[in-house]
């Protein structure tokens, strides 16, 4: 895709994300690894206002174009292109259960098999830092060497994969496994977990499943 077909695609994942039900208002981000840098949502712009044009650039140095000012939290969008050469979007929301769990600062255990939609045998939850902070940048780079799924404590959720497609497919997988978290922790009953041998298995099955779509 060129830099325009992008910047679309950007935006009509913003717009899917908040029909699904994944975010609130103008608090997530997405972009895409674009040239050496990225393509990321502007900040404070309402998703159903956005153009092509109110798309930004930035560089892998963190340099952005003139006029345009990137989301907040392009620091740790930059920080998952650096840790991942496997993946070329990300996704970030505050979706309702994923940050409910995030705010318990839990990791999602192996509940259910879909757990291994990450790449490992949990969701896990990196610690909290100031939104739009480097501290929080490099929380996020650790953390999504683990998985590509995290929770960020007190925050929300990031997906990342290799289009968009598939970033906000993981991120919604993600939502539905916190709402299951949330709901068995309501009960106040041990909750039964998945032995690793058994996500060892999943996990090696896993390589060949999720979304088969592949962007040109």
């Amino acid at each position: 895709m060129n830099r325009k077909e992008l910047s679309r695609k950007i935006i009509d994942t913003c717009l899917e994300m908040t029909r699904l039900g994944l975010n609130q208002g103008t608090a997530g981000n997405v972009s895409v690894r674009y040239q050496d840098g990225m393509l990321i949502t502007p900040t404070g712009t309402p998703y159903e206002l956005m153009t092509e044009d109110s798309i930004v650039y930035v560089d892998k140095n963190g340099k952005h174009e003139e006029g345009k000012l990137p989301s907040s939290e392009w620091h740790f969008h930059l920080a998952v292109y650096e840790a991942r050469a496997d993946v070329d979007a990300v996704v970030h929301n505050h979706a309702m259960n994923c940050a409910a769990v995030s705010i318990l600062e839990k990791a999602i255990p192996p509940i259910h098999y879909m757990i291994a939609v990450g790449g490992t045998d949990h969701i896990p939850c990196v610690p909290y830092a100031t939104f739009g902070t480097h501290k929080l940048a490099e929380y996020v780079k650790e953390g999504i060497k683990e998985s590509k799924a995290i929770l960020l404590a007190h925050h929300g959720l990031i997906a990342a994969e290799k289009n968009l497609d598939k970033a906000l497919w993981l991120a919604h997988e993600v939502e539905v496994l916190a709402e299951w978290y949330i709901k068995l922790l309501s009960t106040n009953q041990p909750i039964p977990l998945l032995p690793k041998e058994e996500m060892a298995v999943v996990l090696e099955k896993f390589k060949s499943y999720g979304l088969r779509i592949e962007e040109k």
